[in-house]
């Protein structure tokens, strides 16, 4: 099993930086050339929803994408540090502003639409998208 661990500071721009490393190493990882764009999309939107929640809570902690190849699965992690309100599970809510709530919601339909096998988490310690695809097994990751 090969894991690339990508951590930077919750700016817009590096948002991009993610999706270019993503879709590099599933690339080498096996995934289909016709399902890299919805690695990109799927972790840019992943990304930049961890950007805007920890912007929005004021958090200088970097956001956290972990990329894994194992067999025949390519999965991504994206994780934030933004813990769930005492209120409710949205982060949104954090915040108090219902704009922000539902631009997350949007965000995390984006990526369902876009990732078959999508899991999203949330807990004291922050949050988490897993998301998988197929891929061949046939890199040459050390």
């Amino acid at each position: 099993m090969a894991t690339v661990e990508l951590r930077f500071s919750a700016q817009p721009e590096h948002v991009r930086t993610a999706r270019l490393v993503a879709a590099a190493v599933a690339r080498r990882a096996g995934v289909e050339e016709a399902v890299l764009d919805e690695v990109r999309l799927a972790v840019g939107e992943a990304c930049s929803r961890a950007v805007g929640l920890h912007r929005g809570g004021g958090l200088s902690a970097p956001v956290r994408v972990v990329l894994t190849e194992e067999e025949k699965v390519f999965s991504i992690e994206v994780g934030d540090e933004v813990p769930t309100p005492s209120g409710g599970p949205s982060a949104g809510d954090a915040a108090g502003d219902p704009d922000a709530e539902g631009e997350d919601e949007m965000g995390l339909a984006v990526i369902r639409g876009l990732v078959d096998d999508v899991e999203v988490t949330r807990g004291d310690s922050g949050g988490v998208i897993r998301m998988s695809w197929p891929a061949a097994g046939t890199s040459d990751l050390p």
